[in-house]
């Protein structure tokens, strides 16, 4: 599991409306990388719209704000278009960078396993190193909590 100080993992991934976005070449800016199970559900809804209402604080404190989750850059399209999220959506189709995270888990529910991700929210400040992170995420009031952990780098 990752923890505060450690390198975060660099990846290329395809994003939302087309072309991939590599974490190394936002540096030095901070980078909000966030992870959410499906889109269009209800919690990740949720997410998706309170980054995208707070998306222009995060640019001012000069943070890029990153969604991952394993659907398709497809779906991506229709979830930003359906709730006009502004926020960059990845595709981790593969599941390669949730495993490198740590966020590709043993979850259940109703007595039943399966594997799906973890709700999580880590801050990578801009020499590329783990600031902070956040795990089982609860979705309200996270947006906040996270905007001013960015203010304080």
């Amino acid at each position: 599991m990752l923890e505060t100080g450690q390198t975060a993992p660099d990846f290329t991934l395809p994003r939302d409306g087309g072309g991939t976005v590599t974490l190394s070449a936002l540096r030095p800016g901070p980078v909000v990388l966030y992870f959410y199970p499906k889109d269009d559900t209800s919690g990740c809804t949720k997410e998706a719209i309170g980054f995208t209402e707070q998306l222009s604080a995060f640019h001012e404190a000069g943070a890029t704000v990153l969604g991952v989750s394993r659907d398709s850059v497809a779906k991506h399209d229709r979830f930003r278009d359906k709730y006009d999220l502004g926020v960059t959506l990845l595709s981790d189709a593969e599941g390669t960078v949730c495993t490198d995270y740590g966020t590709w888990v043993e979850k259940s529910m109703y007595g039943k396993t399966y594997m799906g991700i973890e709700r999580s929210t880590f801050l990578i400040d801009g020499t590329g190193q783990i600031a902070q992170n956040w795990r089982k995420v609860r979705v309200p009031g996270h947006v906040d909590q996270v905007l001013d952990a960015v203010r304080a780098l």
